[in-house]
């Protein structure tokens, strides 16, 4: 896996990836401590607005900014959004009210869901070898899986000697140092083939997205993923401290068994997608998040739980950490900005539904009730999915054209027959195939 860290441009986005994600995760926990000494026991209440806020301007923003950023150069575009990054962190120690928070955070996240897409799209065109790619998504997980866990260490560690308002210094560095490694390199932007109006660029990905069977099982899977995602994030604190009566850093260990299996996962990824199809191997994470959720039903001992949030963790990898492989077959180099911000605002969409409803039944309902929600809309998601992403599944598929010209030069070579021009090719969607072939 780590042999692909030989290529510049990829090592140097690679390391761009990890400083900002600590830098990030240095601001979570500024923020829990921020939020707690702006409102004290209400500072679970801010927390989860702030939350909400975030998944909005994730879903709401990330296409609108790939239609604007799709005619400027990728790394300058990338260094700008770090740069107001870093600027909008400048501004968090000094908050004295909730709503300042509320407003720096919807900042703050529509910068980081206009760079992120950005970033993720960038890296199939640096890395164009399939088996190449597939190593920097699993490093890539890999370097998400450890943030979570190396992050509050680090902030625990700095919070012996400084006071929780020089985190954000860390988080601010951070953004900086990744601004400079992404000047340091070069990157490539690809050019749109046409000039397109604002509106058909904001929803350009969108349409490409749901107009591809295997993009619309992705995003039945997406849900499956934020079922189970939510249920660890929401309720892990719940089950420890509330059900089994333990402490923070059992959560803390808790949460770190999800992380650990996830890390599990995408050390073993390149090698079973090497030999598995990817609608194989997401489907079977998928079957293992549900499966497992069900098994939630049963937890009555800590050690159980750390067992099923590591399953869930392998789950969780295994589901999502193939997608951007699909995304990466689906579209042109010059339309995939514009799906991977599709995916980014459609998956956290997900989110948006599968985090309150974990929260409101396990306060209502209770966990073994919530467990069997999550397991039902994982498992019902998996139906969907199977049934949306046919199981035969070419790059290369034979269809017809019927409004091209004879002398249109994309039918050079074509088949003639009474309803239009035969042929085959790496078929996606764009202006020459607006609808998938019929019966495929």
């Amino acid at each position: 896996m780590l042999q692909i860290l030989a290529n510049r441009t990829y090592r140097r986005l690679f390391l761009a990836q990890v400083i900002a994600l600590v830098g990030t995760g240095l601001a979570t926990v500024a923020l829990g401590l921020l939020a707690y000494d702006l409102a004290g026991a209400e500072a679970g209440a801010v927390l989860g607005t702030a939350l909400a806020i975030k998944m909005i301007a994730y879903v709401g923003v990330a296409p609108v900014a790939a239609a604007f950023a799709e005619r400027l150069p990728r790394r300058a575009v990338l260094v700008c959004l770090d740069l107001l990054r870093a600027s909008i962190a400048l501004l968090l120690p000094f908050v004295t009210e909730i709503w300042q928070v509320y407003v720096l955070i919807f900042a703050l996240q529509s910068a980081s869901a206009a760079f992120t897409p950005t970033f993720q799209a960038t890296i199939p065109d640096v890395l164009p070898d399939e088996k190449e790619y597939t190593r920097a998504l699993s490093l890539s997980r890999l370097a998400y899986d450890l943030e979570s866990v190396a992050s509050p260490m680090l902030a625990a560690a700095l919070l012996t000697v400084i006071n929780f308002h020089s985190l954000f210094a860390g988080t601010i560095i951070g953004f900086l140092a990744s601004a400079a490694l992404i000047v340091s390199i070069v990157l490539p932007s690809p050019k749109p083939a046409e000039r397109r109006g604002i509106y058909e660029r904001m929803t350009r990905g969108l349409r490409i997205y749901l107009a591809t069977p295997r993009l619309r099982g992705l995003l039945a899977l997406s849900l499956a993923v934020s079922a189970a995602g939510s249920m660890v994030i929401v309720n892990s604190v719940v089950l420890v401290q509330a059900k089994f009566g333990l402490s923070q850093s059992d959560t803390a260990i808790a949460l770190a068994a999800f992380g650990g299996g996830s890390m599990i996962a995408a050390l073993l990824l390149p090698r079973l997608l090497d030999k598995t199809a990817d609608r194989t191997a997401m489907l079977l994470g998928a079957t293992v998040l549900a499966l497992s959720l069900f098994a939630g039903i049963l937890v009555a001992r800590f050690g159980w739980l750390l067992t099923l949030w590591a399953v869930l963790g392998l789950g969780y990898s295994l589901t999502q950490t193939p997608s951007s492989r699909l995304l990466r077959r689906s579209a042109h180099p010059e339309d995939r900005p514009a799906l991977f911000a599709a995916q980014f605002a459609l998956s956290h969409a997900c989110w948006l539904i599968t985090y309150p409803l974990a929260g409101w039944l396990g306060a209502t309902v209770g966990l073994p009730a919530t467990f069997a929600v999550f397991g039902a809309i994982a498992a019902a998601a998996i139906v969907v999915a199977a049934r949306l992403w046919p199981a035969h599944d070419p790059d290369e598929i034979e269809h017809l054209h019927h409004d091209l010209e004879e002398s249109h030069p994309h039918i050079a070579g074509a088949t003639r027959v009474d309803h239009g021009h035969r042929h085959a090719h790496v078929f996606v969607i764009d202006s020459h195939h607006p609808d998938w072939p019929a019966g495929r």
